[in-house]
């Protein structure tokens, strides 16, 4: 195997005695399979600023390209190239091309193939094999820390802070020892993972508390419920923003650092980088957005049941006065204007026209699974509880530091 350096594209010539299978480009059009004694393979990927042409050519001629990119065109515009994504070429004797493949995604490939003076074109697509798998991780800092010592991805800590977003504040309520295990799909491809799938079931120990989610496809949508079949998501979130810290909480009686002033402080503060997305707590009507006096820039939102929401001290607003959000729908960004001595959020909440305290009100139900559904959502809970108790064999455990 001979390594060349072109520039933009990254390519492999090889000698073969059997193309790979991904570049097995006969077989999906019902041909004879592609002789290979005597031919080339090149494959590559597709480097920054590439075209078709560039990258090929050194090997095929412009003419040749072109009639690869219109016989393909029917089924894919090979124009719209990724960078990082695989190609190949099969040049034979005579140096003509007699086959091109182009992994669009995991999934899906376009092959090209000459049949004699024309081309031919196919898209073949795959599917992933779907397995399940079981994490744990116990947290010693962070959640972020305990996935990742798990071997996991920062998308698996989103995912769950999803998950449990209406009943944990992962601000503040997460503290050294928690625990959590996790039921994952594992999609496979040639019998590696290529990526997680969907979140299936989670555990979250919190002090003495313990918290389950099911995932339930039915009537209603997709939502998580706990083991009785009690959906986990209710009218607000527990917090505006995904993972930060409460640097002021709701108090009666708070120094003011600007104004040198001893006053309530009627919301919780959240400490975080300038331009860290803020959420709406709940799905509402938006009353105002603009400058609002020592608030700076601020979002006011009305919801359900006389509920409003403030967010304070933005560095920018995503939304307009009248304009409807839904739940978790970015509104803005954290800053520092108006009144601020430093990059927070002033998230407040106020219920009949009286600020109440965020991390303390009762907040209201949700509805439970329905009732022709629960038969199979609590045998399927079972099953999937059942995964994630601590002597299963596929656990992984790991202790974040």
């Amino acid at each position: 195997m001979k390594r060349l350096t072109v520039p933009a594209a990254a390519l492999l010539l090889l000698l073969p005695t059997q193309l790979p299978w991904w570049l097995d480009l006969a077989s999906p059009l019902g041909g004879e399979p592609l002789p290979v004694a005597g031919a080339r393979v090149v494959r590559g990927t597709i480097g920054r600023r590439d075209t078709l042409a560039s990258a090929l050519a050194r090997f095929a001629s412009p003419l040749a390209v072109a009639r690869v990119v219109e016989a393909a065109r029917p089924i894919y515009d090979l124009a719209r190239l990724s960078v990082g994504r695989p190609f190949g070429l099969v040049l034979g004797p005579d140096g003509l091309v007699r086959a091109f493949s182009y992994g669009i995604d995991e999934l899906r490939t376009v092959h090209v193939v000459r049949r004699g003076d024309a081309f031919e074109a196919e898209l073949t697509t795959r599917a992933y094999e779907t397995k399940t798998a079981v994490v744990t991780g116990v947290i010693e800092q962070t959640l972020f820390g305990a996935v990742e010592a798990s071997g996991e991805t920062d998308q698996l800590a989103l995912d769950l802070a999803d998950v449990f977003a209406w009943d944990v504040d992962f601000n503040s309520e997460v503290q050294r020892g928690d625990s959590f295990r996790v039921v994952v799909e594992r999609l496979c491809l040639d019998g590696r993972v290529a990526r997680n799938g969907r979140l299936l079931a989670a555990e979250l120990v919190r002090g003495g508390r313990v918290l389950h989610a099911v995932r339930h496809e039915g009537a209603a949508g997709t939502g998580y419920y706990d083991a009785e079949g009690r959906p986990l998501r209710k009218a607000f979130l527990r917090s505006p923003l995904r993972f930060t810290r409460i640097s002021s909480r709701f108090t009666g009686s708070r120094f003011h650092p600007i104004l040198r002033v001893t006053r309530a402080h009627l919301g919780v503060d959240y400490a975080a980088p300038v331009g860290t997305p803020v959420h709406a707590a709940s799905g509402g009507v938006v009353l105002a957005a603009g400058w609002a006096g020592g608030y700076g820039k601020t979002v006011r939102l009305r919801h359900a049941n006389g509920f409003e929401t403030l967010y304070g001290h933005l560095s920018r607003i995503a939304v307009r006065a009248g304009q409807r959000v839904a739940q978790g729908d970015e509104i803005g960004a954290v800053g520092s204007t108006g009144l601020s001595t430093g990059p927070h959020l002033d998230y407040r909440m106020a219920r009949n026209g009286q600020f109440v305290d965020p991390l303390r009100v009762q907040l209201p139900p949700a509805e439970p699974i329905a009732s022709g559904e629960r038969a199979a959502f609590l045998a399927e809970s079972s099953r999937l509880l059942t995964l994630m108790a601590p002597l299963a064999t596929s656990v992984r455990v790991a202790r974040a530091r």
